[in-house]
């Protein structure tokens, strides 16, 4: 009976971690496609943002180094692999 209950606690708590793990992707997302739109309308505006480690993202981008400037993007934003791929190749176009 105590192994019953036990297995499923732990059945519970693996569908509860679960669904968060859902959530937090889905939350993610959504706050990179609004990323995305608020640098678009920022872009359309002429609004440029001085950050000295994003220019630096973007001076890799234009030098040809892609994967260093993936990489720092996602130190600097915590942004997933995509994410930042895209974000440097919008840099890259940029230039």
């Amino acid at each position: 009976m105590d192994i019953a209950i036990a297995l499923l606690a732990l059945v519970l708590v693996a569908l509860m971690v679960s669904v968060n793990e859902h959530k937090l992707r889905r939350t993610n997302h959504r706050i990179a496609r609004l990323e995305q739109k608020i640098d678009r309308v920022m872009e359309h505006l002429g609004i440029h943002e001085s950050d000295p480690a994003m220019d630096q993202v973007a001076a890799l981008a234009r030098e040809g180094k892609k994967i260093q400037a993936v990489k720092l993007y996602r130190d600097i934003t915590g942004a997933d692999l995509l994410e930042a791929k895209n974000a440097v190749d919008r840099l890259e176009s940029q230039a």
